[in-house]
């Protein structure tokens, strides 16, 4: 409302001297603003031009159509205004109970520093009287226990002098007596020579006469035998009916021991072909009345085994685990069914778990395995064609039923076309041949490969599937190396045994696990084995016995330097057997 009374406009100036608007006469004790003043005289100025422009405002007030809207929006204004301080006001006292409360809560943290210094201070001091209580027992333990070496030193002294004179002792009296025993060998040495010399003659007329004794008792012995010899033969050999028994006997007797000896290697070839181990089977899960002597508990442990899951332990690639499984369900449903089982090839890579699986498939199917080596058939020679028959008849005679894995069966399987193959291998081939022309109810044959292409054709004829086992990928490495990591170092360190010295740093190793699965791009799943196991020496071989990164790191490194030189040998040894198998370049000859 300034510009309605003009309160923003400058003042005009006082006069100097002006008189009373009302005369000299006027009421001095009232001025035109309504004030009381006292004393004699008192100067005052009013300037009306306020009055005048307020007057005129308020008429031109009256006569604005908005007068009444600019009254309500002075009010508002001045509503506004009032508001405005009270929230100034309001937050003056929060930021007043914020101070206090900031003052409080500053006083409690100091309060608590009080505090938690005096707590270190009275821990401290604790610990320190601890230090000297434990110094003191200390240097207690230590008095004793060299006062406790003192007095046995003192007391081996006394033992060692005892000792000393003791065997001082005893060898005085030993000289005493080997003194006395070589007088006393002396006098009765003397003694017997001078009575020898005297009884000389009677003694050599007693020997001669007990010579002349015995002489005469021995030539009357001979007579008396040939004598009665003599009579035997002659009353043997003058009897017909005598000669022809004893004819008989001995002739009975020769007969006998043949048959006994021949009939006993007939025998125990019949018993070794059913019951005992042919020589061929490296492995074998098959029980016999020696092994069930020899190991009772394993062969209990055997008998009252539950099937469990085939694929257990082992980790593939996700399509060959499915098709693993069928073979697996299919196998255990024919021997249920007593049909005839399959022949199947497992070829790849070494160490991608073809005998692992092998196993398994025979403990889940209820069957008993056994596992022959190709190596161990070629240098068998003649013998290797009755060897392998061996093995097939004892494979027949299976009561359960038997899983018959051959590894690295591309040493004694190969094409019969080839010039390498010798007649002994030729002839080993045709008996392996012959024994599997047809399937069998007894046994399931598994044949396991690095190099497939190598068989003859007749062998892959009598394979009814084969099996690729490839490389681990990423997720198989990882899967594998967790898998090895808990079985030989997670659980063998947090075992709490105290014989195990075997410890693991603090850091994270699954995610390195992860780290180490993509950088191991081509190692089987036996070269992550031993990574793992080259990880476990190393931490044994430390002498704290732990497991660091640094450690891990370097394994690795020299795993897949190794690897890469194995790689390296593989190409170059398929580059010269590639040279080799092509055949020589033709020579045109001129027309």
């Amino acid at each position: 409302m300034s510009w309605l009374f003009g309160m923003k406009q400058q003042q005009p100036q006082m006069p100097a001297d002006f008189s009373q608007p009302g005369g000299e006469n006027g009421d001095p004790s009232q001025n035109a603003g309504g004030q009381t003043q006292t004393g004699s005289k008192v100067s005052y100025s009013f300037d009306s031009t306020a009055l005048e422009r307020a007057a005129k405002a308020a008429k031109d007030l009256e006569r604005n159509p908005h007068a009444k809207q600019a009254l309500e929006l002075s009010k508002l204004q001045e509503l506004t205004r009032q508001k405005e301080i009270e929230a100034q006001t309001k937050q003056i006292e929060a930021q007043i109970e914020s101070m206090k409360a900031n003052s409080q809560k500053v006083a409690e943290e100091e309060r608590r520093k009080t505090l938690g210094e005096e707590t270190k201070h009275a821990k401290a001091r604790a610990e320190y009287q601890d230090q000297l209580a434990r110094k003191r027992q200390e240097e207690e333990l230590a008095m004793k226990a060299r006062m406790q070496e003192e007095s046995l030193r003192k007391q081996e002294e006394s033992v060692k002098k005892q000792e000393s004179l003791r065997k001082a002792t005893i060898e005085h009296e030993l000289q005493l007596r080997h003194k006395y025993d070589l007088e006393r060998i002396e006098a009765e040495v003397k003694a017997k020579a001078k009575a020898a010399r005297e009884n000389r003659d009677v003694n050599l007329e007693q020997l001669r006469a007990s010579e002349e004794e015995r002489r005469k008792t021995i030539i009357e012995q001979i007579k008396t035998g040939g004598s009665v010899i003599g009579a035997g033969l002659q009353e043997f050999i003058s009897d017909k009916k005598k000669i022809t028994y004893t004819v008989g006997g001995l002739t009975a007797l020769a007969v006998g021991w043949y048959t006994a000896k021949r009939g006993t290697g007939v025998f125990a070839k019949y018993i070794e072909a059913r019951l005992g181990k042919p020589s061929l089977v490296r492995e074998t899960s098959r029980l016999s009345p020696v092994e069930t002597l020899k190991h009772p508990i394993k062969v209990a442990q055997q008998l009252f085994r539950s099937k469990g899951d085939p694929l257990k332990g082992v980790v593939l690639a996700p399509t060959l685990e499915g098709r693993l499984r069928d073979i697996a369900i299919t196998t255990k449903n024919t021997k249920r069914n007593y049909g005839l089982f399959r022949n199947v090839l497992f070829y790849g890579p070494p160490g991608t778990g073809k005998t692992m699986f092998a196993k398994s498939l025979a403990r889940h199917s209820g069957l008993d395995y056994a596992i022959l080596t190709g190596g161990d058939v070629a240098p068998m020679g003649k013998e290797g064609v009755s060897a392998i028959h061996k093995v097939f008849d004892w494979a027949e005679s299976s009561r359960k039923g038997l899983v018959l894995f051959i590894d690295e069966a591309d040493a004694f399987l190969r094409k019969r076309s080839t010039e390498q193959i010798s007649e002994d291998m030729r002839a080993m081939l045709n008996a392996f041949l012959y024994r599997t022309g047809e399937q069998s109810r007894k046994f399931m044959l598994i044949v396991a490969s690095n190099q497939p292409e190598q068989f003859d054709w007749a062998v892959n004829d009598r394979l009814d599937e084969l099996v690729e086992f490839d490389l681990p990928g990423q997720p198989e490495r990882e899967r594998m190396l967790i898998q090895y990591f808990d079985e030989y170092i997670a659980k063998p360190a947090t075992s709490g045994s105290r014989k195990q010295r075997l410890k693991l740093a603090d850091f994270d190793w699954i995610e390195k696990i992860k780290q180490i699965s993509k950088t191991t791009d081509g190692m089987s799943g036996r070269e992550l084995s031993k990574l793992v196991f080259g990880w476990q020496a190393s931490a044994y071989a430390s002498e704290d016995g732990i497991l660091t990164v640094e450690m891990i790191d370097r394994n690795t490194k020299i795993a897949m330097r190794e690897h890469e030189h194995k790689m390296k040998w593989l190409e170059a040894e398929q580059l010269a057997i590639r040279s080799k198998s092509l055949p020589p370049p033709r020579r045109e000859t001129p027309v």
